[in-house]
């Protein structure tokens, strides 16, 4: 029976930084499933469309991708999300699958980065990981991306599981809670002087050289230095941290041992 593994992630149009990070993931779960062949898909049809146009390099949605298997002749065929949280990208993802589930002899589906309490101890150790040494005046601020699906309450989640383990750490979302006027006030409430910028994100893409980085009136970085604190941004999404590609390799085996142990 012919097996594959598709890899399944929002995607990004930004080269250097696919290559350490969603190409990094990829290479890891395929490494770990020897006897697989390794596909891909986007979520994101926008920067399926931009990178089609501007590069002339084209990447398939799921449902292209698990019709392109099928005819190829894959009945074993594991997914993995390369998503962060459980919320509308992933969501949508479960849905096409199930919608192929009978071009398949098995059909069976890894969950994103946070699905239990144990992934969010993995991430916070995967996220002390990266964080430079700290003076008594400086934090790191991480940030995610945001959700208006409820899944957006893990970002609140892992900044109190932070707090908890008083790491000098706080995460804040673009565009959901804890928003970053949040995080300026409770910077503010602990005379912080300086903070390093993170991405909590896949990939350092738009978000995290716009809305993070940039000079831009809105920006994080602007906002925290009329604040009066100054800050650093770090150009470096999840994807390039070998703990965080090891936490998607363990959740794909998950998947399969529950496989292995169902039949």
């Amino acid at each position: 029976m012919k097996k594959a593994i598709l890899i399944i992630s929002f995607g990004t149009s930004y080269h250097e930084t696919r290559a350490k990070t969603i190409d990094a993931c990829e290479r890891r779960l395929a490494e770990s499933c020897p006897d697989r062949d390794a596909f891909r898909a986007f979520t994101s049809e926008m920067i399926i469309r931009k990178l089609a146009k501007r590069d002339g390099m084209q990447i398939d949605n799921p449902n292209q991708a698990l019709q392109r298997l099928a005819e190829q002749g894959y009945q074993d065929v594991v997914i993995q999300s390369l998503h962060i949280i459980n919320g509308d990208e992933y969501e949508k993802v479960v849905t096409q699958v199930r919608a192929h589930a009978g071009m398949f002899k098995r059909l069976r589906i890894g969950v994103p980065l946070l699905s239990s309490h144990d992934d969010f101890e993995q991430l916070i150790a995967a996220m002390k990981s990266q964080m430079p040494a700290l003076a008594d005046d400086e934090r790191v601020v991480f940030m995610g991306h945001g959700a208006t699906h409820h899944a957006f309450a893990a970002y609140a989640c892992l900044d109190h599981m932070l707090m908890i383990h008083q790491i000098p750490a706080m995460v804040g979302a673009v565009e959901s809670y804890p928003e970053i006027h949040h995080v300026v006030t409770r910077l503010q409430q602990q005379n912080v002087r300086r903070v390093h910028l993170m991405p909590l994100m896949l990939v350092a893409g738009d978000h995290a050289i716009n809305d993070m980085a940039s000079d831009d009136e809105d920006s994080w970085k602007t906002q925290l230095a009329q604040a009066g604190i100054e800050a650093t941004p770090w150009l470096q999404g999840l994807g390039e941290n070998p703990l965080i590609q090891q936490m998607f390799v363990e959740h794909l085996h998950d998947v399969l041992h529950q496989a292995e142990e169902a039949a």
